[in-house]
């Protein structure tokens, strides 16, 4: 299916400043799966998230793991509501399917068809738009595609479109989502909030709002956005998770796990879903949990570096120093770039003094990566503390 049609994950929270990086020697760092590529937003699972708001209290009616749950509904919002009103209508639900089952060519001929058969409406544009956008093939994250000119330009497009039409929810939707990957997060919540109010029970309007409300900093409200578009579509996982991963900002952890419990079990043979589990249960001390869910993350896909960084931690959180350096390592092969495994190693090998040498180099290393992390100078500054103090002691021997 084409990036552009499916449900947005929360991966976008890299972008939002919720969470602090962890420092010091003495305690390692992990990398939520749902952020693997930003390592600036690292959090120790035993600090938790930190936001800058006042934590929700916590739902007194968890969701059941166990229910039978409903198949998913359609990502794709409908550029029409009543098929049958009009033939222009009927294109437009032929080119909405279409586009659901990842046939852009189809649906573009039907939204071309829809546009002839009723020019003065906006919506066979606005679904041509759509499918062109689908073709830029676009990485899903918050400002992924900023300063892109193709999705700039057709982004302006459905803009001038939306002029003629403001009433069309799935218009508003789409140039929400197109702005959120721009990076203007401000324009999209605008977009997004009209859309949310022409489609009500639409899901995928909600989620999209969560998120463009988490690009604003506005985790409590994405909670409420997230939340509703789980209700809506329970059975999709990925909403499921994104509500997880929202929840697990604001420190509800337990209500996190619940959730990230059931994409799990909605996506077995997805290995985000359960590194993202897992994240949860090392964030709620949940280590040998923790370490299966990781575990078959990493069985399902082995080559993702923030899995075996999690893992690391997560078996030096149970003293398994040497298990836990292997999977440092094993990440560092993977991805030499990936900073908080570095650190990770580091801050592993510095409680050996016989290794100290090789922790300020795999410190270093993670230095010369991103000078400005503060972790990496927290932990290179305890290094320094602990070589003194070794050599104050071997002096004091003497």
């Amino acid at each position: 299916m084409n990036e552009m049609k499916r449900v947005m994950f929360l991966a976008l929270l890299s972008a939002c400043g919720g969470t602090e990086p962890s420092t010091g020697t003495n305690h390692p760092v992990t990398i939520p799966s749902a952020a693997p590529s930003a390592s600036s937003s690292a959090t120790s699972p035993k600090d938790g998230p930190r936001v800058d708001a006042t934590p929700l209290p916590s739902a007194s009616v968890k969701p059941n793991t166990n229910v039978a749950l409903p198949p998913p509904r359609p990502t794709t919002l409908p550029l029409t509501l009543d098929r049958k009103r009009s033939e222009a209508d009927a294109a437009l639900g032929r080119g909405d399917d279409a586009f659901e089952k990842g046939e852009l060519t189809a649906a573009e001929a039907a939204y071309e068809e829809a546009k002839k058969l009723d020019p003065k409406r906006a919506a066979g544009a606005i679904g041509i738009l759509r499918v062109k956008m689908a073709n830029l093939n676009l990485p899903v994250e918050y400002a992924g595609a900023k300063g892109n000119k193709d999705l700039d330009r057709l982004t302006k497009a459905l803009e001038k479109e939306l002029k003629r039409e403001p009433e069309c929810g799935a218009g508003q939707a789409e140039y929400g989502r197109a702005l959120l990957l721009l990076g203007d997060a401000v324009g999209a919540k605008t977009a997004l909030e009209r859309a949310v109010a022409l489609l009500p029970n639409e899901p995928e309007a909600h989620s999209a709002l969560g998120i463009a409300e988490l690009a604003t900093g506005k985790v409590e409200p994405s909670v409420k956005a997230l939340k509703r578009a789980a209700e809506l579509d329970p059975g999709n996982g990925a909403r499921r998770g994104n509500l997880a991963t929202a929840l697990l900002m604001l420190g509800r952890v337990k209500e996190s796990i619940a959730e990230y419990e059931i994409a799990a079990r909605l996506a077995d043979t997805d290995a985000r879903a359960h590194a993202d589990l897992g994240a949860a249960l090392l964030s709620d001390g949940q280590l040998p949990r923790a370490i299966g869910e990781i575990k078959r993350a990493i069985e399902i896909d082995p080559t993702r570096a923030a899995f075996h960084t999690n893992l690391g931690y997560a078996l030096q959180q149970e003293g398994k120093m040497d298990d836990a350096i292997r999977e440092y390592r094993e990440a560092i092969r993977i991805d030499a770039l990936f900073a908080s495994a570095w650190i990770n190693l580091g801050t592993a090998l510095a409680r050996n003094p016989s290794t100290r040498a090789e922790a300020r180099r795999a410190l270093e290393r993670a230095k010369a990566i991103d000078p400005t992390d503060p972790r990496v100078i927290e932990n290179l500054k305890e290094l320094d503390e602990l070589e003194k103090k070794s050599a104050s002691d071997r002096a004091t021997k003497k």
